[in-house]
């Protein structure tokens, strides 16, 4: 809005030079003030949102999106604020975001990034739903979530490799940004487009079969590089900059050290579930019903904690849904079937299908190992989370075998349970090593090499806990007790030290994988 003045603007030119300066700053028009002078009429506003949103609804082939001009966004936040407002937030709750990229070659440069939901053509989210809570609408192409449906099972979090999805403890559901679908459908502008004073983001329709590319135009159009890794879901939105987006920008915390959340019902589902299919496997080799019980019990109490990690316990029940493109569902029906032959291995007259069971707890265990690849984060990629995982059961089932040498005696099963204990701890060892390796081999920022910086840095202490644990249980232990010439009553006191140290080391192990993974996310924050 200009602002009048009673200076004589012909005779300007003959005033000094700060003083023309001044006054030629006071004809200006500010992005603010032109948005304020959009709100001075009704008429006037409604023209100026029209202008930011389609007028006609996407046709076959086409979706709405996001489109973000990197050029007019200054980070204000207005966007943010009012998507918390129209939305009815909570505190520390928001669907939309801002961040920052960088780059100090060849130029430098510095933008700051808004971005909420992409409504991709191919969501993670959806795909890994256990319980179908969302639902991309096959005519705008906009990805709702359903919170009635939503059990709280944090699942669509790690699979969205852009942190959109955002879980409500309140609630305990998740939520995240529907693009005020409600508002289109009136033909009125999102709150986030609507309050942005720059017009930095608009909704445009976008082709569904070509989204996520950059097109050939001395205007940058796709998504940036150094955002994220965006491959697998297909983003929407569209990021346009006349100066371009440098190939070496990144994300400007993309160095920050963030440890993720621990998960600890998870941590102890995984480990007892492993455990009792290495337990049952040496309770039906060896012949001992009490190593049967003690796989039973390490299923059940495992499958219980499960439930805790649940925002909406009560409606896990229906985890099955989704087994046609669920990883999630899948572990839950594999482990839910394992349970009920593992129960029937205890009846002395069904013993005959211990073979079944184990086949199906085996199964059970490559759907965790699914569960944690699918999310295509680097440290759960298939061969490490599957070394992790199975290795952890071969480490229970020569732990199982150690307990009865020692109990009944017997020296030859002991040194064999030892030399299994041995074999599974270098197997674990050695994938953890070679993850190691290649995060070291690689010079450039990688999220192996994040991943490290983590378990060596914040959560270092729990490293060295894994490795002493790993190298005390799994070795030292295992050779005083082969070499040693001792009584029964030592040769127990010592089984239990090892059994007990390899378990700490698991546990350790388990908490290292969900702590210290790099989660991929949109831009936010500085360098820390």
């Amino acid at each position: 809005m200009r602002k009048e003045s009673s200076v004589d603007w012909d005779a300007a030119e003959a005033v000094d030079p700060v003083t023309r300066y001044l006054q030629k700053e006071q004809r200006l028009e500010t992005p603010v003030a032109r948005f304020a002078e959009a709100h001075a009429t009704e008429s006037l506003r409604t023209e100026a949102y029209r202008s930011l949103i389609p007028l006609t609804a996407p046709q076959k082939g086409e979706q709405y999106a996001f489109e973000v001009n990197l050029d007019q966004c200054t980070g204000c936040k207005a966007c943010v604020t009012a998507c918390h407002s129209l939305n009815g937030l909570d505190e520390h709750e928001a669907w939309r975001d801002v961040g920052l990229m960088q780059a100090d070659a060849p130029a430098a440069y510095q933008q700051t990034v808004t971005s909420a939901c992409h409504h991709c053509a191919d969501p993670g989210c959806l795909n890994g739903c256990p319980v179908d809570a969302y639902d991309k609408d096959p005519e705008t192409g906009i990805v709702h979530h359903l919170d009635d449906q939503c059990i709280g099972c944090q699942y669509c979090i790690l699979k969205c490799p852009y942190d959109v999805p955002k879980y409500n403890k309140r609630l305990g559901i998740v939520r995240k940004c529907d693009m005020c679908h409600s508002r289109l459908a009136e033909g009125e502008a999102p709150a986030c487009v609507q309050a942005c004073p720059n017009e930095a983001i608009r909704i445009v329709k976008v082709p569904t079969e070509s989204t996520g590319s950059e097109e050939p135009d001395p205007v940058f159009k796709g998504f940036p590089q150094g955002a994220t890794e965006h491959g697998y879901t297909q983003p929407t939105t569209r990021y346009l900059s006349k100066r371009g987006v440098p190939e070496a920008a990144q994300a400007a915390d993309a160095r920050a050290l963030r440890p993720q959340h621990l998960h600890g019902p998870l941590v102890i589902m995984l480990l007892l579930t492993q455990f009792s299919v290495g337990l049952l496997s040496a309770g039906y080799l060896l012949g001992s019903r009490e190593l049967l019980f003690a796989a039973a019990a390490s299923c059940l109490a495992g499958l219980m904690a499960s439930g805790a990690h649940l925002g909406r316990p009560l409606k896990g029940w229906r985890a099955f849904v989704g087994w046609r493109h669920s990883w999630l569902s899948r572990e839950v029906i594999a482990l839910g079937a394992y349970m009920p032959l593992l129960a029937a291995t205890l009846l002395p007259a069904l013993n005959f299908i211990a073979p079944l069971a184990i086949g199906v707890g085996l199964v059970g265990v490559f759907t965790s190992v699914m569960v944690y690849h699918d999310t295509h984060r680097r440290l759960w990629q298939f061969s490490w989370t599957a070394m992790r995982f199975y290795g952890s059961s071969l480490l229970a089932m020569a732990c199982g075998g150690l307990a009865l040498g020692a109990w009944v005696g017997d020296g030859r099963l002991l040194s064999l349970a030892l030399f299994g204990v041995v074999a599974a701890s270098l197997f674990k060892g050695a994938g953890e090593l070679s993850f190691a390796k290649r995060a070291l081999s690689n010079p450039e920022p990688s999220a192996e090499r994040q991943s490290l910086r983590l378990q060596w840095g914040p959560l270092r202490s729990l490293s060295l806990l894994r490795w002493t644990g790993l190298v005390g249980g799994g070795l030292l232990l295992p050779l005083f007790l082969l070499i040693g010439n001792w009584g029964s009553v030592l040769q127990l006191t010592l089984s239990l030290a090892l059994i007990i140290t390899c378990l700490t080391a698991e546990i350790a192990e388990r908490m290292l994988f969900f702590r210290g993974v790099d989660a991929p996310k949109m831009p936010g924050g500085v360098y820390s």
